[in-house]
């Protein structure tokens, strides 16, 4: 089995307090494969959406403060909609964490009484290491708990040289917190101090091994490849876009300039996979990207489902069934993610026939396999079922997929309970509603079915 075990460990899990239902702190793991169930509006996009919105801050060509509120991934028109106000749970603050294998972070927001949104402190786990936490108030006394044993060093060796370079000088540090977007970081600054008391401007500034984490984290964040629940009508042409290891925004404006760059550069073997991806589920056969201009690019699908003895009938995408333009951008996404990086499908399943979403679960478990992490949002019983059935059939390990199943409470705060598979691809008493209403809409049926069956004299 591929379980590239020597992939990067991306992100690993998220924890989320004060974010809409979500009043109290939500954390989940995310596994090779993760799914998110429960009823509608039950808080499932909320644990995602707080990374999305740091996405799209980081991904801004402005800066745009602390969060980027209305952007392509994630839009609000005001703070109040997005801090939690359910039951009696009123935050002014929003707290979003990360891990990523012993690596964490986790900044704070907090609603400025003056207008505004901005970030109050930003704390930084390292594995093996102390627990920092960066706020605006940082003095001295947080002088040996921020420094590690490599940045205590290189104060040492700087401070040096710069005594050796002001004989008789006193070198001071000074601490402060800077903002880089949606994080604080840590600066300290070595100065010299006068005999007047005064201190003259920094001669030096020391970066902090903590500020590692950030770039790690912003590069994680920014890998995130989202496909929303509503991804548009297929359209004639679509835009030439720049192609890279990121895809700022929605991942859709991007699928028919991946598809074109595969066979610019000759990657016949992701080609090949879609298209048997897409057969399997009975859509095409199929697929490539056709340039029109130089700023637009359509793309062709075959009219077939599968292959035949004929000549290749190949038609605009805006052609065929309304499922294939749907899925065709979350396959592409799978197949261009690397490793490590988090894939975010919401309501793939829209549009597809039942047979299309039970097949859709092997392609699935097979970029899981690859290494991709698949974060999947979904109502599908039958998309469910066909993951719980991979694991049966030993085509994935029960601890490389997680459910998490959201439900709220009468004050409409939501709750979270996380399950693991069993070998057997179970998931015990998860998720309930799926199998009830189920079971609920058979039975009312046979009920109805056998009132009006014919009597026999």
């Amino acid at each position: 089995m591929d379980k590239h075990k020597d992939s990067p460990d991306g992100i690993t899990r998220i924890s989320v307090k004060g974010f809409k239902s979500l009043a109290r702190e939500v954390s989940v793991t995310v596994a090779p494969l993760t799914i998110l169930g429960g009823a509608n509006s039950s808080g499932k996009s909320s644990i995602l959406q707080p990374l999305l919105l740091l996405k799209q801050t980081l991904e801004a060509n402005f800066d745009p403060g602390a969060l980027l509120l209305s952007g392509p991934n994630v839009n609000f028109t005001s703070i109040s909609q997005l801090l939690s106000r359910v039951g009696t749970e009123r935050s002014d603050t929003l707290e979003v964490a990360l891990s990523s294998g012993g690596n964490g972070i986790k900044s704070v927001f907090r609603r400025d009484p003056k207008g505004g949104l901005g970030v109050v402190s930003t704390q930084y786990e390292a594995s093996g290491q102390k627990t920092v936490v960066v706020h605006p108030d940082m003095a001295a006394i947080d002088f040996n708990d921020l420094l590690s044993e490599g940045d205590k060093a290189a104060y040492e060796m700087l401070s040096g040289y710069l005594r050796d370079l002001w004989p008789g000088s006193i070198i001071e540090p000074v601490l402060s917190a800077e903002r880089a977007r949606c994080f604080l970081q840590p600066q300290l600054v070595l100065k010299r101090k006068q005999e007047d008391g005064g201190v003259e401007p920094s001669p030096a500034i020391l970066p902090v091994s903590s500020n590692i984490l950030t770039v790690d984290f912003v590069r994680l964040l920014k890998a995130i490849i989202h496909l929303p629940g509503l991804r548009g009508s297929p359209e004639r042409t679509y835009p030439v876009t720049g192609v890279g290891s990121d895809f700022p925004g929605t991942f859709h404006a991007y699928t028919a300039s991946v598809i074109a760059l595969w066979q610019r550069t000759g990657d016949g073997q992701r080609l090949e996979s879609v298209g048997k991806e897409l057969e399997s589920m009975g859509l095409s056969w199929h697929v490539r990207a056709q340039p029109v201009e130089d700023t637009q690019v359509e793309i062709k699908v075959s009219r077939l489902p599968h292959r035949s003895g004929s000549a290749e009938d190949d038609v605009s995408i805006a052609d065929v069934g309304l499922g294939l333009s749907q899925v065709l951008p979350l396959i592409v996404a799978l197949h261009v993610a690397a490793p490590g990086q988090l894939v975010y499908l919401e309501q793939p399943e829209i549009h597809l026939h039942p047979r299309a979403q039970s097949r859709f679960g092997k392609i699935l478990v097979d970029a899981a396999k690859r290494g991709v992490r698949v974060v999947l949002e979904t109502h599908s019983s039958l998309l469910l079922l066909a993951i719980q059935t991979a694991v049966a059939e030993k085509q994935i390990e029960p601890s490389d997929v997680c459910l998490h199943w959201f439900s709220r409470d009468a004050d409409g705060i939501t709750d979270v309970r996380s399950a693991a598979l069993d070998e057997n691809g179970a998931f015990g008493e998860w998720p309930e509603d799926f199998a009830d209403t189920n079971l609920e809409a058979e039975s009312r049926y046979l009920n109805a079915a056998e009132q009006i069956k014919p009597k026999v004299h």
